[in-house]
């Protein structure tokens, strides 16, 4: 066997990469932001006749997204059509996101039972894992498993004893077709990539000792206890088969070699595609731009009852998938309560507008949210009118006063206009309470977090410091309450706090970092440990993260509002100062750098091959 170095021009030619996840084209959860933002990255690297994703067509709504290729005369598209002409739903297209990669969609539903039936049982008779027959989300998995390996066996067919196959697979909804795979001893290399184990974000909910228990838990019987035998029996069989078993954070890592008895041979951490401004007065401006808009929301939602000063108000929030302990939202709480009381023993002149951000399930807006909105517009409508006539008269009574003196503004103002304005801003006042929630929930009274808050008695009264809006839906530019991307509302935030207690890698924090808003992690998540790992410096610009590995909640919530007073008695310069080392961080991020790890394991399954042995990539696909 020779050996020699190449670069990527040189051996990519010699191997095809295919990318299978549930997410693909179809948003269900972070997974789908790692995948839609790695393409371009992908794509440099491997280039289109060479870069393949697959996913399940689940829905219509995902032809938005995609532009159909009339051509199928790559591999990949006359593999399509091999299983479009055996009767089965294909969908070979571009993915309409930056990159433009190969897409693969493959209807479960085409699928029929009596076919399910089969591959159930030859999982039984040839794995071990026995499926249920009433768990629909289940059923949809092993029938997009099985449509999955119809289509590697095509592109093993295709293209011959010469072809390089990489699959990578990501979580145990896309991995079935490793199992067989690895049992017909099939030319393709194997990765596996779990993002969080299903057994570990079960156990994280439950057990207070999640973390110091790992050692000791029973995987079959924990697993019989949640009901999730049929999930976790495959990830474990994955992780098991794989040629490469990956995962996303070192955190992770440790859960994976408990849980599912393997070490990941390599972690690759989840990166995004960073916008850099040519200056960076760009982001500032966007902040300032995006936070008037917030202030607009929280002059409508508080300014009936009370006011305060919108130059004294910091805005901090909170989102993220509804998992009250393992997204750390019961911790939040508690600091905020700690911060609120410090706050007002100090008679601070500061308020702090704290959001929760998280998705469940509501009637709809409340009204008295809506009509307050809606009278805020109404009076700004009214104070336009009045401007607009109060400028023609004193033009014209300037061109005609034989002094200099500034006339009485009132005399300009017809009764007509003083009438609506008062009639308008009489009816917005009111005597109640700010509402703590934005929508009518369905299940308000078991809610965790309204029990929380009125545990720790954050009610939005006048005297208090902090003050909560908790808003249970995706903010984003149709919201009539906001009217603005989610993005757009980070920007204009002060402060993003996620202190989790289960989090194999967090986005959130990192969106933050990509729009130049400091935050907080914890060192329990994929993220913060990352970052104690790499950045010693982390603190002093703008990324703060909770020890919450060894603490106990109390000591944990105490050390979170220490740094939230902390980063309210910094001035104007010092923030904007931090929030240019946030941004400057963010490069760190970007998926040209952490690209870098799954390259060098794509390297070391190309190697595995018969043939030349690579030894490094060095230089992305041009053009």
């Amino acid at each position: 066997m020779s050996k020699r170095t190449a670069s990527t021009s040189e051996f990519l030619p010699e191997a095809r990469l295919l990318e299978v996840a549930w997410e693909v084209c179809n948003q269900v959860g972070g997974i789908y932001t790692v995948i839609r933002t790695k393409v371009p990255a992908a794509m440099r690297y491997w280039g289109a006749g060479r870069y393949c994703l697959v996913g399940p067509y689940l829905h219509n709504n995902i032809a938005a997204e995609l532009e159909p290729m009339d051509d199928v005369q790559d591999i990949f598209g006359q593999a399509a059509a091999a299983l479009k002409k055996r009767g089965y739903h294909v969908q070979y297209a571009e993915w309409l996101v930056t990159g433009k990669p190969r897409v693969v969609l493959l209807n479960p539903s085409s699928v029929d039972e009596k076919a399910i039936n089969v591959v159930k049982y030859l999982l039984w008779k040839n794995h071990g894992i026995h499926i249920p027959p009433d768990n629909p989300l289940v059923n949809q998995a092993v029938a997009f498993g099985f449509l999955t390996k119809l289509f590697v066996d095509e592109l093993v067919r295709l293209g011959g004893s010469e072809g390089k196959l990489l699959a990578h697979f990501h979580e145990w909804m896309a991995g079935l077709p490793i199992l067989d795979i690895k049992r017909e001893g099939l030319p393709v290399k194997t990765i596996f990539t779990t993002h969080a184990t299903q057994l570990g974000r079960h156990l994280a909910i439950n057990s207070p000792m999640f973390y110091a228990h790992l050692p000791f838990f029973n995987r079959e019987e924990e697993a019989k206890k949640f009901g999730i035998e049929a999930e976790a029996t495959i990830e474990y069989a994955c992780a098991q088969s794989s040629d490469f078993f990956t995962t996303v954070s070192e955190v992770t890592a440790r859960e994976c070699k408990h849980l599912l008895k393997r070490k990941p041979d390599a972690v690759l951490p989840n990166g995004l595609n960073i916008e850099r401004f040519e200056t960076l007065y760009e982001f500032q401006n966007l902040h300032s731009k995006y936070k008037e808009q917030i202030h607009r929301f929280v002059m409508g939602h508080f300014f009936p009852a009370y006011a305060f000063d919108l130059d004294k108000t910091m805005y901090f929030f909170t989102s993220g998938r509804f998992e009250f302990k393992n997204k750390g939202f019961d911790l939040t709480v508690e600091a905020l309560a700690h911060l609120n009381e410090q706050l007002k023993k100090e008679q601070a002149d500061l308020t702090v507008v704290m959001f929760f951000v998280s998705k469940r399930n509501f009637y709809s807006i409340q009204p008295e949210v809506l009509h307050s909105r809606a009278v805020l517009d109404e009076i700004r409508q009214t104070c336009d009118a009045i401007q607009r006539q109060i400028g023609k008269r004193l033009f014209h009574e300037s061109t005609m006063r034989d002094d200099h003196h500034l006339p009485n503004l009132n005399d300009f103002v017809d009764e007509y206009w003083k009438l609506r304005y008062r009639r308008t801003v009489q009816s917005w006042q009111t005597n109640k309470l700010p509402l703590l929630v934005t929508h009518r929930l369905v299940d308000e009274q078991q809610d965790e977090i309204l029990n929380i808050l009125a545990e720790k008695k954050l009610r939005n009264e006048k005297e208090d410091r902090v003050k909560i809006v908790y808003h249970p839906d995706f903010i984003t530019s149709s919201n009539p309450l906001f009217g603005m991307d989610y993005i757009e509302f980070v920007r204009g935030c002060n402060l993003g706090i996620f202190p989790s207690y289960y989090e194999p890698w967090g986005y959130t924090p990192l969106e933050c970092m990509a729009c130049g808003i400091p935050s907080v992690t914890s060192d329990l998540s994929g993220f913060g440990d990352y970052l104690l790992h790499h950045f010693p410096d982390h603190e002093k610009n703008g990324m703060y993260v909770v020890e919450r590995g060894k603490r106990s909640v109390d000591w944990s919530a105490k050390q979170l509002a220490g740094f939230l007073h902390k980063f309210l008695q910094q001035g104007l310069k010092e923030r904007i100062m931090q929030r240019n080392n946030v941004e400057n961080y963010s490069a760190a991020f970007d998926w040209e750098n952490l690209i870098q790890p799954y390259n060098a394991v794509y390297e070391k399954a190309i190697a595995m091959f018969p043939g030349d042995q690579v030894v490094a990539m060095q230089e992305p696909v041009v053009g």
